[in-house]
C-alpha cells in the first residue's frame, strides 16, 4: 500500500510540473525565511546563556530618583567590589569590569587593543575556557595577562605566547600567562585581553574610596542556594552603609536577563529587545504560514483533476483515512523536497544575512539535534501545508464526482478566499510597518544635531599626546589641514560623565538634577560650529581664569531657572565654577531622547579626546596625510587612529536600520509568497468558471470585459485585506513609536502608498491568469456541451 501511494504520488508531481514547481518555491522560500529569523531569534536569546554558572550570575545596579524619576544604571563605585566580597556572605565571588585600551609592542610591532581590567574571579564566574594556562592563577601577579587566540595571532604569529612578554604603553612589561578560547559571537563582551585590576589601582594612584563616582561594573555570583529576593533584600543598602549617600538603592540584574530585558521605567524592566525577538518570531510563523496557505490554495485550485481519482478509489473501497493519508503523504514529500532547496537557499544566503545582521550566523550540519529539529520543522510543515487539502479532497462523494455534480457553487466566503485574505492582510501590516520604520529613522537622522559634523575628526589622547598636545595643536593650525582644534573628555557622539553634585542660587531644597558633563578647552564653540546664544566661549589663553569658567546648554538654563545666566556661579564640591556663556542644545547621545541638561566644563578637569576640523580647501586623504605626519612626529611608538564623527554618529541608527531593512526583507518575501497564493487562486476560479467565459465570448463578451470579471473579486480580497490590516498596522506602530520622545506622527498617505503597492501587485499577479483565460478558445470549453 505504502509502495502503490509513493508511486501515485511521484507520478503526480512530474505529471503536474508546473504546479509542483510553484509548490517547492513557495514552500522553500517560506521555510528559508522562516529559518533565517529563527536563527537570529536563537542566537539573540542564546546571549550569555552558555556560562556553567548563569544561574547565580548577575551585575550589580544603581537605583535613585531624578528629577522626580526613578532611574536605573549599571555603573557602580570601584569599593563596591571589595565591600560585596568582605561583608556579605551570600556573595561567593565577585569582580571589577573597566575598560582597557593600551598600546601592545612585541618586537617590531605596535598595536592600540581593546581589553578590560578584572579581578581574578573573572575567570570562575565566566565560562570563557582557557586553551593555555590555568584560570584560577593566570590573573593572580599585578603584571600578568591573559590573551584571546586572535589576539595571541596578532602579537606572535604561530609561536606559543606563554611565558612570553608583552610591554605595555612603553611603560612595563606583562608576561602571558593564559591564551583564552576565542569569544563566541553571542556574548556582551568583546574584550582582546584581560589585565589584572590591581594594575588599573596601581595607574590610578591606589584604590578609589569614593562611592559617589559610578565609574566601573560590578560583576558577582551568588553561592548556591541564595535567591535573587534575598540577596537583593541584603546588597540593598550597601551604599548608604558606606557613605553619606542616603537615596540610592543597590539591586541585582540577573544574567539571563541582560540582553533582553534591560529596558527600565520606574525603576522596573518593561523589556527591552525581546519586543523585537517576539516580533521578529511572529513575523517567522507567519511567513512559514502563508507559505503553507499557498499550497492548500494551489492543491484545491486542482480538486477538479484529482476528483476522479478520488471517486474511484473510494468506490474500490478505499477509505477516507487512507485518502488522508495519501494525500498527506503528497504535502509532505514535497515538503521534504522544499526542505532541501531552502537549506541550499539559506547556506548560500547566509554570508548575506550575517552581513546585514552583524551575525556569524551558521548551519551546525554535524549536530544531530540539528537534523531532528529539521526533520520535525519539514513534518510540521508539510502536515500544516496538507491538512486541508486531504481533507477536502477525501470528503468529494463518489457518485457525484462520477456523475460529474460535485463541484459547489461560488461561495461569497470560501475557505480559499479567507486564506488569501489572511495572507495578505498580513504582507500589508508589513508593508506599513516598514514604510512608517523608515520614517522614523528619516526623522531622527535628519533632527538638527546643533554642530557641524561634517569633516569633523577625533583622535583618543594615547601614548605622548597629552604631553605634546600644545605642540601638536600649534602644529595642526599652522599645516593648514584643519581650521580648529579642541580637546575634550570624550567624543562629541558620547557621554561619558555626568553628576547630580552640583549647586546654585535658587536651587530647590533636596532636588535632584542630574547633568551630562563634557570637559573642554579653548575653541570648543569654534571648532564644533556650535551656536553661541549668550556670552562668549571659553578661552584660557585670553581669560586666565577661565579654567573655572563653564558654558551651559539651554536645556541646563531651563533646568537651574537662569533669566540671566552670564555671570552665575554654579558650585562643583568645593570648586565655584563661573557661567561665561550659553550654546544652543546639542545631541550628545541619544537622537531619539530630549538633549539633557548639560555643563561644558573648561580646562580644570581630564580630557581624552583631540578633535580637529578639516580643512574644506584641501581633500580628505591630504589633510589625513599631513595630520598623520604631525602625530607620528610627538606620539611615532602609537599607530595614528582617527574616527570621523559623522560615521560614528551614524551607529546611533545601526539597530533601527537593521530592523527596517529587516522589515523591508521580510514584506517582500511576504508580497511573493502571497502572489503565488493569489496566483493558485485565480487558477483556481478560472478553471471552476471555464464554461461560463465559454458561454459570455460566445454571446460578445471582449476580452477586456472577461478580464476585468475574473480580477474584480481578487481586488475585493485585496480592499478586504486592506481594511483589516490598517487598523492593526496603526495600533502596533503607534505603540512602537511611543518608545522614542521625538517621533513621527503616522500619515494617512503611508496607507494610501501600502493600498496602492499592494493593489498593483495584485493586478500583475492575477491579470496573467485572467487575460490567459478571457482569449481561449470557446470551443474548446464547450465542446463536451
Amino acid at each position: 500500500m505504502f509502495k502503490n501511494y509513493l508511486k501515485v504520488t511521484w507520478r503526480n508531481l512530474l505529471k503536474n510540473k508546473a504546479f509542483t514547481g510553484i509548490n517547492i518555491a513557495g514552500l522553500a522560500v517560506g521555510m528559508a525565511s522562516a529559518a533565517l529569523i529563527l536563527f537570529w531569534v536563537q542566537n539573540e536569546v542564546s546571549y550569555d546563556q552558555f556560562h556553567a554558572n548563569k544561574g547565580r550570575i548577575y551585575q550589580m545596579y544603581n537605583r535613585s530618583f531624578f528629577d522626580g524619576k526613578l532611574i536605573c544604571w549599571g555603573t557602580t563605585p570601584k569599593p563596591m567590589t571589595k565591600a560585596l566580597k568582605m561583608e556579605y556572605p551570600q556573595i561567593e565571588k565577585a569582580t571589577h569590569y573597566d575598560n582597557a585600551n593600551y598600546l601592545f609592542t612585541v618586537g617590531d610591532k605596535h598595536l592600540s587593543l581593546q581589553g578590560e581590567h578584572v579581578d581574578p574571579d573573572f575567570l570562575n564566574i565566566f565560562s570563557f575556557p582557557l586553551v593555555k594556562g590555568n584560570a584560577n592563577v593566570a590573573l593572580n601577579n599585578m603584571k600578568n595577562i591573559i590573551i584571546t587566540e586572535k589576539t595571541a595571532k596578532k602579537l606572535f604569529g604561530d609561536a606559543d605566547p606563554m611565558g612570553k612578554s608583552i610591554k605595555i604603553d612603553s611603560v612595563d612589561y606583562f608576561t602571558v600567562t593564559g591564551v583564552m578560547k576565542d569569544l563566541p559571537n553571542n556574548t556582551r563582551f568583546s574584550f582582546e585581553y584581560l589585565m589584572p585590576w590591581t594594575y588599573w589601582e596601581k595607574l590610578n594612584q591606589g584604590e578609589d574610596k569614593n562611592w559617589g563616582n559610578n565609574s566601573v561594573q560590578t560583576y558577582v555570583m551568588l553561592k548556591p542556594g541564595v535567591t535573587e529576593a534575598y540577596a537583593n533584600k541584603q546588597v540593598k543598602n550597601i551604599t548608604r552603609t558606606h557613605s553619606e549617600i542616603k537615596d540610592i538603592d543597590v539591586f541585582m540584574h540577573p544574567i539571563t536577563k541582560w540582553r533582553l530585558y534591560s529596558k527600565y521605567e520606574n525603576g522596573k524592566i518593561v523589556g527591552g529587545r525581546i519586543t523585537i525577538i517576539r516580533l521578529f518570531s511572529i513575523i517567522a510563523g507567519f511567513i512559514l504560514l502563508i507559505a503553507c496557505i499557498n499550497f492548500m490554495n494551489l492543491s484545491t485550485a486542482r480538486s477538479e483533476k484529482r476528483a476522479n481519482e478520488v471517486g474511484i478509489r473510494k468506490v474500490v473501497g478505499a477509505s477516507k483515512t487512507s485518502l488522508v493519508a495519501q494525500f498527506l503523504g503528497e504535502s509532505i514529500m514535497i515538503a521534504l523536497i522544499s526542505g532541501i532547496v531552502a537549506l541550499v537557499i539559506i547556506e548560500l544566503s547566509l554570508p548575506s544575512f550575517n552581513l546585514l545582521t552583524e551575525k556569524q550566523l551558521y548551519i551546525p550540519f554535524s549536530n544531530p539535534v540539528f537534523w531532528l529539529l529539521v526533520l520535525g520543522f519539514i513534518l510540521f510543515t508539510g502536515i500544516v501545508s496538507g491538512s486541508y487539502p486531504a481533507l477536502y479532497l477525501s470528503s468529494f462523494a463518489p457518485v457525484k464526482v462520477l456523475k460529474g455534480t460535485f463541484k459547489a457553487a461560488r461561495a461569497v466566503f470560501s475557505p480559499r478566499k479567507i486564506l488569501v485574505v489572511t495572507q495578505f492582510t498580513f504582507a500589508i501590516v508589513l508593508i506599513i510597518s516598514t514604510i512608517i520604520v523608515k520614517q522614523q529613522l528619516d526623522y531622527a537622522q535628519n533632527r538638527d544635531l546643533g554642530y557641524k559634523k561634517d569633516a569633523l575628526v577625533y583622535t583618543f589622547m594615547s601614548g605622548n599626546i597629552t604631553k605634546n598636545y600644545n605642540l601638536i595643536r600649534n602644529e595642526l593650525l599652522t599645516s593648514g589641514a584643519v581650521t580648529g582644534v579642541v580637546k575634550t573628555s570624550a567624543p562629541m557622539t558620547e557621554g561619558w560623565s555626568d553628576s547630580w553634585d552640583y549647586s546654585w542660587q535658587g536651587k530647590p531644597d533636596g532636588a535632584k538634577l542630574d547633568f551630562n558633563m563634557f570637559n573642554v578647552d579653548a575653541g570648543f564653540v569654534k571648532t564644533m560650529n556650535l551656536k553661541l546664544l549668550a556670552g562668549r566661549d571659553i578661552d584660557i589663553k585670553t581669560y586666565p581664569s577661565d579654567s573655572t569658567a563653564i558654558l551651559l546648554n539651554e536645556a541646563a538654563v531651563k533646568t537651574m531657572g537662569f533669566k540671566d545666566p552670564i555671570g552665575q556661579i554654579v558650585v562643583n564640591g568645593k570648586t565655584q565654577l563661573k557661567v561665561v556663556g550659553v550654546i544652543k542644545d546639542f545631541i550628545l547621545q541619544s537622537p531619539y531622547e530630549p538633549v539633557r541638561p548639560m555643563i561644558v566644563q573648561g580646562p580644570k578637569y581630564w580630557f581624552s579626546v583631540i578633535h580637529y576640523k578639516l580643512n574644506p580647501q584641501h581633500s580628505t586623504t591630504e589633510n589625513l596625510k599631513t595630520v598623520e605626519a604631525i602625530f607620528k612626529k610627538y606620539n611615532s611608538e602609537y599607530p595614528f587612529d582617527y574616527h570621523f564623527v559623522d560615521d560614528e554618529y551614524a551607529k546611533k541608527f545601526a539597530d533601527e536600520q537593521r530592523i527596517g531593512t529587516l522589515a523591508t526583507l521580510f514584506a517582500g518575501l511576504t508580497i511573493f509568497i502571497s502572489c503565488l497564493g493569489l496566483f493558485g487562486l485565480a487558477t483556481y476560479m478560472a478553471q471552476n468558471r471555464i464554461k461560463e467565459i465559454g458561454v459570455r465570448k460566445v454571446l460578445g463578451a471582449s476580452v477586456m470585459g472577461v478580464t476585468t470579471m475574473l480580477s474584480k473579486d481578487f481586488l475585493a480580497l485585496v480592499g478586504i485585506s486592506f481594511l483589516i490590516a490598517t487598523p492593526v498596522a496603526w495600533y502596533f506602530m503607534h505603540q512602537w513609536l511611543q518608545g522614542y520622545s521625538y517621533r513621527v506622527n503616522i500619515s494617512i498617505w503611508v496607507f494610501t502608498i501600502a493600498a496602492f503597492v499592494t493593489t498593483l501587485i495584485s493586478i500583475i499577479t492575477v491579470s496573467f491568469q485572467a487575460v490567459k483565460a478571457a482569449l481561449a478558445n470557446p470551443v474548446k470549453s464547450l465542446r463536451s456541451e
